[in-house]
């Protein structure tokens, strides 16, 4: 017979063993020591958002199930990456000690190793984390945050609690506020402008739905993904179409313009300032259709000085809080850009939502707040003796060869089926 006592001990580890199931575990603590839990249900608030999801998709179109520790590993799974404590699992994001704090630091791009002179005030050596590690060492995290984000860099305080929605909105929208009625998936464009990884994820569910989905890309500046293990872009993208545009060209901005307008659903995962520099006004174009819905995926939020701010999946589990510590009570990073698949697949939910309340959306979805959403409910992070700990496990659906679209090669025929004319 089990107990009161051992039934609010097995309610306190639940987490922790789902965590553990996840895969999620086996990336968090540092290389030399155990694995380690956030002190959050995550796993399980995941899991009810992937109801969800089921829910709405069941709706519209056909019925998704998402398993969660696919969701959270599979990138891990496939470029054999495991955990590095305060290194992030894939190796460019740092949890660096401040005078009062704990800072992460991302050298994602060439141009945030580029702005490093500037960001500690001096010269960069052979070893730019030794020399960061320093400068953080000598500076107020609120100080290093505000001069990493003048740079243009992506870089988060680790706040002391979580900071429940620090923009003042919840990425759901009402779904009783739509224009027009809900249609079935199968009828509905989604235009994907978004790379990488959150939004390809929200595209990747709006596509198993039954949402035909068409990904455009800058000829110049394609999708990152693309250079990196076959696997995962498949994953995400097999069965999709590609476009392709130059978007240096007057010509390529309006065949852009013509797509977007001609989308029921647009996903793009960039500041609001990158878009109008492309000519594309999100409030416009949602208000210029009845029923359309835009998801706007943000590090830091559309709005205010959050608007300019940069977020890759690591730095932004930190800004949220989404960290476990370890036996001397720093933090270390959990999984791998955790972040990014919580986000998109936040973001599938709402654009799910707009779709059955009739659309008619702009969904400001932030990463901060969507892995915020998930850190509502305290756990444990002890496991029970003897509870196994699962590896990462590479993603079931990740496409073959064939299904994966090469850049542009369905540029002129959708374009022409979509009445977009050719360049003069």
């Amino acid at each position: 017979m089990v107990g009161p006592g051992d039934a609010n001990a097995n309610a306190d580890t639940a987490a922790a063993r789902a965590w553990a199931a996840s895969g999620a575990m086996w990336l968090t603590g540092h290389a030399d020591g155990p694995p380690l839990a956030p002190p959050w249900a995550v796993v399980p608030a995941l899991a009810a958002t992937a109801d969800e999801l089921r829910r709405l998709s069941a709706l519209v179109g056909a019925e998704v199930t998402v398993d969660v520790g696919e969701l959270l590993t599979g990138r891990a799974a496939l470029l054999g990456l495991t955990r590095q404590g305060r290194t992030s699992a894939n190796g460019t994001c740092r949890l660096l000690p401040t005078t009062d704090g704990w800072v992460a630091i991302n050298l994602a791009r060439p141009s945030d190793v580029e702005a490093l002179p500037a960001l500690v005030e001096r010269p960069v050596g052979d070893d730019p984390w030794a020399t960061l590690s320093r400068a953080a060492a000598r500076l107020a995290t609120a100080d290093l945050v505000e001069r990493g984000v003048l740079l243009g860099m992506p870089v988060a305080a680790l706040p002391d609690e979580p900071p429940r929605y620090p923009h003042g909105h919840r990425h759901l929208p009402d779904p009783g506020t739509g224009a027009a009625a809900p249609r079935d998936a199968g009828s509905l464009l989604v235009v994907d402008l978004s790379s990488m990884w959150a939004g390809p994820v929200c595209a990747w569910l709006l596509g198993r739905v039954g949402m035909r989905v068409v990904k455009v890309e800058s000829t110049a500046r394609p999708d990152g993904a693309r250079r990196g293990h076959p696997g995962f872009f498949g994953w995400l993208h097999a069965g999709h179409e590609s476009v392709a545009l130059d978007l240096r060209t007057p010509a390529g901005r309006d065949r852009l313009a013509r797509l977007v307008g001609r989308a029921d659903v647009v996903i793009e995962a960039s500041r609001p300032r990158a878009l109008a520099q492309l000519g594309i006004d999100a409030e416009a174009v949602v208000a210029g259709r009845p029923g359309r819905t835009w998801v706007s995926i943000t590090g830091h939020g559309r709005h205010g000085d959050a608007a300019q701010r940069v977020a890759f999946g690591d730095d932004a589990a930190v800004a949220a809080g989404l960290v476990a510590r370890d036996d001397a009570g720093d933090p270390v990073f959990c999984a791998d850009a955790i972040a990014d698949p919580i986000t998109g697949l936040h973001a599938a939910v709402a654009a799910l939502t707009s779709v059955v309340g009739g659309g008619g959306h702009l969904l400001d979805v932030a990463m901060v707040d969507a892995v915020d959403a998930t850190l509502t409910t305290p756990a444990a992070t002890d496991l029970p003796p003897g509870t196994p700990v699962a590896r990462p496990r590479p993603p079931r659906a990740a496409g073959t060869a064939h299904e994966v679209p090469e850049l542009g090669a369905h540029t002129d025929a959708v374009l022409a089926e979509l009445g977009i004319p050719a360049p003069c």
